[in-house]
């Protein structure tokens, strides 16, 4: 359960990191995916900038939840009116984070349920096999979609994760309509 949480730094440079806490949870997918929507149901207010235009977190934000953990919002990825340049640095700030943070305890790999394993949604699974990283995939925007189609998709997604090697949990989750978000909650903590 999530009792207090604040926004504790907001880092646009390497280095510029908080000192760690006991764990530390990133959220990563790509823009417009919904990172700060869900966070802010996580959260219970809103607390994380939402945006009708996708590309809006350019920095990673830490927010210390219950006063031992960090919820980490990561840049969002593969947003195509973004300039080459500013992607590049969005993506060396990413691997720089999972280059130097040795607190990091767990991903949280964000995919749209509507459409999962994109180009930049297979990238990040790399990303997370190549550092070895301990994941989980939140499936989000399931109100999107009817009772039938997250059956479906939540199948097919556990299907093509099997085939990457390993079954990490995966949750089917609407912020909108608080789907699934206690039972990611009580995972997370």
């Amino acid at each position: 359960m999530i009792k207090s949480v604040e926004l504790c730094r907001t880092v646009f440079k390497s280095g510029e990191y908080p000192p760690p806490l006991e764990r530390e949870i990133a959220f990563a997918g790509r823009s417009n995916v919904g990172k700060s929507s869900l966070l802010n149901s996580l959260f219970g207010r809103k607390l994380a900038h939402t945006s009708s235009t996708p590309g809006k977190t350019r920095s990673i934000n830490f927010y210390t939840v219950n006063g031992s953990v960090y919820f980490v919002d990561l840049p969002g990825y593969g947003y195509a009116k973004a300039s080459i340049k500013e992607k590049e640095k969005w993506e060396r700030l990413i691997i720089d984070y999972f280059d130097s943070r040795k607190s990091l305890s767990l991903l949280a790999v964000l995919m749209d349920s509507r459409h999962p394993f994109q180009a930049v949604d297979r990238q990040m699974l790399e990303w997370v096999i190549y550092y070895s990283l301990p994941y989980l995939v939140v499936l989000t925007k399931a109100d999107k979609l009817s009772r039938s189609q997250q059956s479906i998709t939540l199948k097919s997604v556990k299907d093509g994760l099997s085939e990457c090697g390993a079954l990490p949990p995966v949750f089917m989750v609407s912020a909108e309509k608080r789907q699934g978000i206690e039972e990611l909650v009580n995972t997370l903590l």
